[in-house]
């Protein structure tokens, strides 16, 4: 009998060794699920501090400008080499753009330049009769003022009589209507003489419907332009043509440098030339030379060049330095703006803006260039739209997205 138990305890020693180790078998067979991390497909960054990113909205915590959100494109690989950004972070983040055409890379010829006014814009508003200022609606250098917008009060005595007079001729054409008295004749002289003093034709017609004289007119401007120079104050008397103030029209700008006198010969008038701006981030836009003076400088014995420029957009102001870079030989190649290319360690890149408006890194072989254009040798094609300001926002942007 104790044979028989003695069998059957080693019988179920047995069989719960081999119900273990099966377990264990299986256990080891099974694979070990690895937890998935879910990024976000966007952030929060600074436009001036890239380096911020945030999982939320809010302020940047360096300058406390309001966080800009950055979109992921894609998935994979092609996240991390697509930058999207909405019209308003484009804004933010000063990105420009230009095409990729042939521009003249040749060597040039760099002057240093001033940005000045363009005097034959100038314009300037002056007392049409003798009066006092009662008031000024103008009162600060750098105002824009346009056609019809009202300027100043006077209160003069002549043009007190002149309203009086055009009114009296206006009642005797009413009340008398003599045959032999061409009234039609006087109270155009009279018109005319309103209009020659300042007044315009619905002031007069004001005056003719009320059928009384003001103690002041208000003079409006027949100009449009940005104010350089307010010369008189409330309360001041002014003669007949003294100047009220001036204005510039800054939508067009001259530059002015200075060449010696045995290059001169080397430029014509009306050449274009490449003109930057250091304080726009090198921005390059196109000039034309229009004067070179015929006479040299006494001190110095240099020529005078003039360079008229546009400026539509009102970025470039008086005062700022800019290089003018004229040509010494024409080299035509397809070329990018020298403002749009990265130098790395591993070679030149620029940044392309795609047709669906995403940007994306792009290297690039180099050629000879200038300060203003750098010819591509390979990498982009005519037609390409690169980066020429921001790129250092979208560089930033791609190195945090692959992690550094």
């Amino acid at each position: 009998m104790n044979n028989i138990k003695r069998i059957n305890l080693k019988r179920i020693c047995v069989l719960l060794f081999v119900v273990l180790s099966v377990s264990i078998f299986n256990s080891c067979k099974q694979k070990v699920q690895p937890v998935v991390k879910v990024k976000s497909k966007f952030y929060y960054t600074c436009s001036m501090h890239p380096q911020i990113h945030e999982d939320h909205p809010g302020n940047c915590p360096i300058c406390g400008m309001k966080l800009i959100k950055v979109e992921l494109t894609g998935s994979g690989n092609s996240a991390t080499k697509k930058i999207t950004l909405t019209a308003s972070q484009i804004q933010l983040a000063g990105i420009t753009v230009d095409t990729v055409r042939k521009e003249n890379t040749g060597g040039e010829k760099l002057l240093t330049g001033t940005v000045v006014t363009d005097e034959s814009r100038a314009e300037e508003i002056s007392a049409r009769i003798a009066g006092r200022i009662q008031r000024l609606f103008v009162r600060s250098v750098g105002e824009k003022i346009t056609m019809g917008q009202a300027v100043y009060s006077i209160y003069s005595e002549d043009l007190l009589s002149a309203e009086k007079e055009y009114l009296l001729a206006r009642q005797q054409q009413k009340v008398l209507n003599n045959p032999d008295v061409d009234y039609d004749a006087l109270i155009s002289t009279a018109e005319h003489k309103l209009l020659l003093w300042g007044l315009n034709a619905a002031q007069i017609r004001n005056l003719s419907s009320l059928s009384r004289t003001s103690a002041t007119a208000t003079i409006y401007s027949k100009i449009n332009g940005t104010v350089s120079d307010i010369a008189v104050h409330e309360g001041d008397y002014v003669t007949e043509g003294m100047t009220i103030l001036k204005t510039q029209a800054l939508n067009s700008l001259w530059i002015e440098a200075q060449l010696y006198a045995s290059e001169s010969g080397n430029y014509k008038e009306n050449d274009m030339v490449n003109v930057s701006f250091p304080d726009l981030n090198g921005q390059v836009i196109k000039g034309k030379i229009e004067f070179i003076n015929p006479e040299l400088s006494d001190d110095s014995k240099v020529v005078l060049i003039r360079i008229a420029i546009p400026n539509t957009q009102g970025l470039i102001r008086p005062g700022m330095l800019a290089y003018i870079a004229i040509d010494n030989g024409k080299q035509n190649n397809v070329a990018v703006p020298a403002s749009s290319i990265l130098a790395t360690g591993k070679g030149n890149k620029v940044w392309v803006k795609n047709s669906d408006g995403s940007f994306s890194e792009r290297k690039i072989n180099t050629g000879a260039g200038n300060q203003g254009y750098v010819q591509v040798v390979s990498g982009i094609s005519p037609g390409e739209v690169v980066v020429t300001g921001g790129a250092y926002m979208l560089e930033s942007e791609l190195v945090f997205k692959n992690g550094g």
